[in-house]
């Protein structure tokens, strides 16, 4: 039966017949009459997958073939992205504390105390490895936990932070993990280990202030260790020997950036003299026309 149009208001466009003979063809039809416009369509579509994903044994292969292997290529696609998408999700968890609120919202508390569980359990696995020197590897148990432990569970953070600093530092990443030993402080600012690790920290970065400052909480909060209070006694000199070197090498290259400025003048920095008044403290600045004949 051949189809009907109905009238419509307007113009009247009429579907032509041939076209409607080719989306009726019978499946025998389909295999031996494909229409022009489908078989440029079917060839673009196939030609653009073969492209994409060509390799040497791709010769010989169906039509039916290349199309699965692009379909097998973007699931591959999604299946990286999605991995990376996870990846990217438990960094933004561990360091993004609003983040890990909003996740842990609608926990019920046997849900949040089995997180717990799960990040003690990876923190026991961190403690074997970093004693077998598997530092990398317990840096990375360490991370996981911190990953997954609720963020009410202030105290068991804490530890974590503070057990990641040590592996970092065995990593000799060193400002990574003073940035641990904050953290942990934050959490618990009684914590003596963490303290104590960032103190060491900074004097091996050479911030000895910071270092001082750290061991001198320790002696306040805890007379009773010995590291802390050898180093409130060692580390004042050692500042002020620091401090007097700085000096001198700040006076040097001032003396060095006057004297490239006198220079033209005939002039040079040992032609002003700089008194300090003992009463005072303050300094005066005198002109001397020949240095030279002073000495």
């Amino acid at each position: 039966m051949e189809p009907e149009f109905k009238e419509c208001t307007g113009d009247t466009v009429l579907l032509p017949e041939t076209l409607d003979n080719v989306l009726k063809l019978s499946d025998h039809e389909s295999e031996t009459h494909s229409s022009p416009l489908v078989d440029t369509l079917l060839n673009n579509n196939v030609s653009a997958c073969s492209d994409t994903t060509q390799d040497p044994g791709s010769e010989g292969k169906t039509e039916e073939d290349k199309f699965f292997d692009c379909e097998e290529t973007l699931e591959n696609v999604s299946q990286e992205e999605e991995d990376d998408f996870d990846l990217k999700e438990d960094q933004v968890s561990e360091f993004n504390e609003e983040y890990l609120k909003e996740l842990e919202k609608d926990l019920t508390e046997e849900e949040k105390q089995s997180r717990k569980d799960e990040s003690m359990q990876l923190k026991e696995g961190g403690n074997e490895q970093f004693k077998k020197g598997e530092y990398t590897e317990a840096e990375d148990s360490y991370a996981k936990a911190l990953a997954i432990c609720p963020l009410c569970y202030e105290k068991e953070r804490s530890i974590l932070y503070s057990n990641r600093a040590a592996a970092r530092m065995k990593m000799d990443k060193k400002e990574e993990a003073i940035s641990d030993c904050t953290k942990a402080i934050e959490l618990n600012p009684n914590y003596i280990r963490a303290i104590l690790r960032r103190a060491e920290l900074h004097e091996k970065t050479e911030k000895l202030d910071e270092a001082l400052d750290d061991y001198k909480t320790i002696v306040e909060k805890d007379p009773s260790v010995t590291q802390a209070q050898e180093a409130c006694m060692r580390l004042p000199k050692q500042i002020e020997e620091r401090n007097e070197k700085l000096k001198v090498e700040m006076m040097s290259k001032l003396k060095d950036l006057g004297n490239m400025f006198l220079r033209p003048l005939g002039l040079s920095t040992e032609n002003f003299q700089v008194n300090q008044d003992p009463s005072s403290g303050s300094y005066s600045v005198n002109f001397v026309q020949n240095p030279n004949n002073n000495r």
